[in-house]
């Protein structure tokens, strides 16, 4: 039309992703209060949720963005935890500083791992991230001066004396025990916080459009110029070392290592896989969705053993049949609202000249 321009611009916000942010800044905000109202128990299970969902974004990222469906996750959570117990018992570091050398021990460790598991494909890769861990697990269990297959524990003094812990002792009065699950649990909501932002940042950066090229059609995005092995390899170390942070900040808060416990295969991979799959793979939202779920069952059915398990599996079998997508992807799909929207939108419209 004459006298008018269209003017084009590209947008991932919604009104649904405003409002959510909102929404996000007050709970965290409430969150970082809760330990001034909430209970000690209430807490644990917080800390629970939050190193959780940290773990699930982590793997989310790998199978749900990359393509790279890993079921050896637990490789990085034990070797995190060892090397901060290493930290803490041989060489006398504070916690806080021995999470860190564990989170990048879990993220040097990716290197070789990934030189190896990435000249595998499909159901070989799964297959080979497992058998890394294992061999991870059995060379640690060999490490005598934490306690080989038996494991050990953190000396009672060293959490009671970790930074932060004296300073809410003296300005909220909590005994030192309660203190230590205070600083766990906002260093978990850190964690948590920060794998969310990380993911939502990544996937709305040029990186992220390559990423989901690379996921849809590995050979189409190398034609187009996109480094698919290089791509994966950075995004496989990402995850490692935020893996390996939580595993350590799990274990600074349960003082109490073993092998078989640090390298469960159940615990930090299979339970992580069920809250992606539940929640919606390849979503931000499908995994804060799926950790609250996964909570509710567990507090529902863990008094009921091995049943509980067997819920949770025909749980999975039924979403995965009935809303292949996740929850929150069934959801989405049906209503449009996106609260953490990555996806690009081309909006524009005619301006007078």
């Amino acid at each position: 039309m004459d006298g008018q321009t269209t003017i084009w611009r590209v947008e991932t916000k919604t009104r649904a992703s405003t409002a959510f942010a909102i929404v996000a800044a007050l709970v965290i905000c409430a969150g970082l209060a809760a330990p001034m109202y909430l209970p000690r128990a209430t807490l644990q299970d917080l800390f629970f949720i939050l190193t959780m969902l940290a773990l699930a974004q982590s793997w989310n990222l790998l199978a749900g963005y990359a393509g790279l469906v890993s079921v050896g996750q637990q490789a990085f959570v034990g070797l995190g935890a060892y090397v901060m117990f290493a930290g803490v018992v041989l060489l006398k570091l504070d916690p806080l500083v021995a999470i860190l050398l564990g989170g990048i021990a879990s993220a040097l460790l990716a290197i070789p791992a990934g030189i190896f598991a990435f000249r595998l494909q499909g159901a070989y890769f799964a297959i080979g991230t497992w058998v890394i861990a294992e061999i991870v697990r059995l060379l640690v269990a060999q490490w005598k001066m934490l306690g080989g297959g038996t494991g050990t524990s953190l000396p009672a003094s060293t959490t009671r004396h970790m930074q932060g812990v004296d300073l809410v002792h003296r300005m909220f009065g909590f005994r030192p025990a309660q203190a230590v699950d205070v600083v766990c649990y906002w260093l978990a909501l850190l964690l948590a916080v920060a794998a969310i932002f990380m993911v939502y940042r990544l996937l709305r950066s040029r990186h992220g459009l390559a990423l989901a090229s690379v996921r849809d059609n590995q050979d189409a995005a190398r034609a187009v110029g996109v480094d698919a092995r290089r791509l994966k390899a950075l995004v496989y170390l990402a995850s490692a070392l935020v893996t390996g942070l939580v595993g350590a900040l799990i274990y600074v808060q349960k003082a109490r290592i073993s092998p078989d416990a640090a390298f469960s295969v159940t615990d930090w991979t299979a339970y992580v896989i069920f809250i992606v799959v539940i929640g919606g793979i390849g979503t931000i939202e499908g995994p804060i969705v799926g950790v609250l779920v996964f909570f509710a069952l567990q507090k529902l059915l863990a008094d009921f053993g091995s049943i509980y398990l067997m819920v949770l599996g025909l749980i999975g079998i039924v979403v995965m049949l009935f809303a292949p997508q996740g929850l929150w992807g069934l959801f989405a799909s049906r209503t449009g609202i996106q609260l953490l929207p990555v996806r690009r939108l081309l909006r524009g419209g005619p301006i007078k000249n």
